[in-house]
């Protein structure tokens, strides 16, 4: 397994726990849109602690950025992530990635699940082909939609919020069920995509099946 060294080139929060980091890039080192990199921290003690995250610049960019959630209360390597600044260095790993863009459909995400999404709807922006594609992101509140404003430019009225943990005029409220879909997508003859924490997604993948959508037509990361 080939390691690339790179120099963190800015750091900051996008969110209150997440992180936008930007590295340098490697010569010769491709991904496509939805795919990632494991990636470890250059610190003694550190550099056999790897992590997988997502790639959210575009594959063109000269530069990689890394939309990252963090936990400090694990004490583990976004914790870490927290306390690096501009020129500290991390470790990439080689590209792997479930998540391909298959085609115009409903993106579904719960919290930092949504990561593959940013660079799939980036490229698409890029090209003029957002098209109906259709975001609906679950989050415990509002603080915590990452790159809020971003999707709401980039999708419109197909940019859809549900928080679990308050009540807001704005976005609905609970948890994506069988009956927040129906009333969200509009026909099976599209593309699925579900990233999340495993129960959700497969709690969701069950209740597409349900609807009748084709499992064929469901992308996941894998569990």
């Amino acid at each position: 397994m080939k390691q690339h060294l790179v120099k963190i080139k800015s750091i900051k929060h996008v969110t209150h726990d997440v992180l936008q980091i930007v590295t340098e890039r490697p010569q010769m080192y491709n991904f496509t849109p939805g795919q990632a990199t494991e990636i470890a921290i250059n610190k003694d003690g550190w550099t056999d602690e790897k992590r997988p995250f997502t790639f959210t610049s575009l594959p063109e960019n000269d530069f990689l950025e890394f939309i990252i959630k963090t936990y400090p209360a694990h004490k583990g390597v976004t914790n870490e992530l927290l306390q690096l600044g501009k020129n500290d260095e991390l470790i990439l790993h080689d590209v792997f990635g479930a998540i391909e863009y298959k085609g115009e459909g409903v993106f579904i995400a719960g919290g930092a699940g949504v990561t593959p999404y940013i660079c799939i709807f980036r490229y698409l922006q890029s090209k003029n082909e957002t098209g109906g594609n259709k975001l609906i992101f679950a989050n415990k509140t509002k603080d915590d939609i990452i790159l809020a404003l971003e999707f709401k430019e980039l999708l419109g009225e197909n940019f859809i919020n549900i928080l679990s943990d308050e009540l807001t005029d704005e976005f609905a409220h609970g948890q994506i069920d069988e009956e927040f879909l129906k009333e969200n997508i509009a026909g099976f003859d599209q593309q699925y995509y579900i990233c999340g924490p495993p129960p959700m997604m497969e709690a969701i993948q069950k209740q597409l099946t349900m609807l009748g959508i084709d499992k064929n037509s469901i992308t996941t990361e894998k569990i």
